[in-house]
């Protein structure tokens, strides 16, 4: 339908969309680039931003460098101090087993001697095993070794191993009667269990 100019509709709206102020193609456009989603091409970046991102990849890399070295060398360290850690210890044990068996050299010659003795009657031959032994307590004790109380004591399943019950009415209830092999502590520790054998006497708790 034409208006009174002789115009039609269509022509009078485009005409007016062209008539509107800053409403030009290239300022569309330009509003259009500067929208969110617009986006820019990595191409068109400026070479100072591109040369920025570099220095920063070049210092990340000489830090993960950096970094890589000081672990490896801490690695070292470490295996180098356990090592070291191991041997003393070693070494340690090794001192202190060598100064133990010095003290039982001097029992060891007077086995020796009293092997090469001729001629020896039993008494003699019971009174040099006799001195022997209580050598061998007398070192056992220096280091601290002492034997355990059995025969006549209370039986204590930490100290003692019982071999056998024995029915008896001649000791009380759970009392040790007969050592079989003796035990040992090193001070506080258990060493080795008395075998002993325990009285079994319900009737004299």
């Amino acid at each position: 339908m034409a208006d009174r100019n002789g115009k039609s509709n269509g022509e009078t709206n485009r005409l007016d969309a062209d008539n509107v102020p800053g409403t030009t193609d290239d300022q569309t456009n330009e509003k259009a680039a500067g929208e969110p989603g617009a986006t820019e091409n990595p191409a068109q970046l400026p070479t100072a931003g591109i040369a920025d991102l570099e220095t920063e990849l070049e210092r990340l890399r000489s830090e993960r460098v950096m970094y890589l070295d000081r672990l490896a060398r801490l690695q070292a360290e470490f295996d180098n101090y356990r090592k070291r850690t191991a041997r003393e210890q070693q070494e340690f044990r090794d001192y202190a087993l060598t100064e133990a068996l010095k003290q039982f050299l001097p029992i060891l010659d007077s086995l020796d001697r009293a092997l090469k003795t001729e001629n020896a009657d039993a008494a003699d031959f019971r009174a040099g095993i006799e001195l022997i032994d209580r050598q061998f307590h007398d070192v056992l004790s220096k280091l601290g070794v002492e034997p355990i109380a059995a025969t006549g004591s209370d039986f204590d399943p930490t100290l003692h191993q019982a071999v056998q019950m024995v029915d008896t009415a001649e000791a009380k209830n759970n009392q040790v009667i007969d050592e079989l092999q003796r035990g040992y502590k090193l001070r506080n520790r258990l060493l080795r269990p008395a075998m002993v054998r325990v009285a079994s006497n319900p009737d004299n708790k």
